[in-house]
């Protein structure tokens, strides 16, 4: 049951003394992980830890993207098509834990980028036409990872589109060109930005 479901444990846990409160507030954040990273970041950190996150975040991706490549090779079956979304979803919640803790648009979109652009750039033929199920779900994932980073770039201040407009055109070009073009006709998206 929820507390708002209950006003009577709602009033009864409002009117509990300021340092019995403290001591509850302390309990219940410590057993959420994300909450505890989140209020660290916006408590104790600034611009610099920023700064640092970020630096550190590429690196990560960057790491897995490289040992990737000894586990993912660049030849169309069912185990690289499998092998290389793995990868892609692994990446990416790295990027979500990242856009959680510090809500920062620009470095999230970037980070985004950066994903689709290795994808595509070293495994450019698991992204010919295939007739593989694995091949189907990799590319139609790819194409809304695609259609989720368009969103986040149309979300953004024309000053910081223009930041990424050359890299996204890169990738749209290429879905345009590959397998992924009828994903992309089927998601309804925009390949000139």
């Amino acid at each position: 049951m929820s507390l708002h479901q209950d006003p009577e444990l709602k009033q009864a846990v409002l009117g509990l003394p300021l340092k019995e409160k403290d001591k509850l507030l302390v309990r219940l954040i410590s057993k959420d992980k994300m909450l505890v990273k989140q209020l660290h970041f916006q408590l104790l950190e600034d611009e610099y830890d920023l700064e640092n996150r970020i630096e550190k975040l590429k690196e990560q991706l960057s790491n897995v993207f490289n040992i990737g490549h000894s586990q993912v090779d660049n030849s169309p079956n069912f185990s690289n098509f499998t092998g290389l979304n793995r990868l892609i979803k692994q990446a990416s919640g790295m990027v979500n834990e990242h856009e959680k803790v510090t809500k920062d648009k620009v470095s999230e979109l970037d980070f985004r980028i950066y994903i689709l652009e290795r994808s595509l750039k070293d495994y450019p033929r698991l992204f010919e036409s295939s007739y593989q199920s694995s091949a189907h779900k990799l590319h139609k994932y790819i194409a809304g990872r695609i259609k989720h980073v368009m969103g986040k770039y149309d979300k953004l201040h024309e000053d910081l589109q223009f930041d990424f407009k050359s890299r996204l055109q890169i990738i749209l070009d290429f879905a345009s060109q590959h397998a992924l073009q009828s994903y992309i006709k089927e998601l309804k998206l925009q390949t000139e930005l």
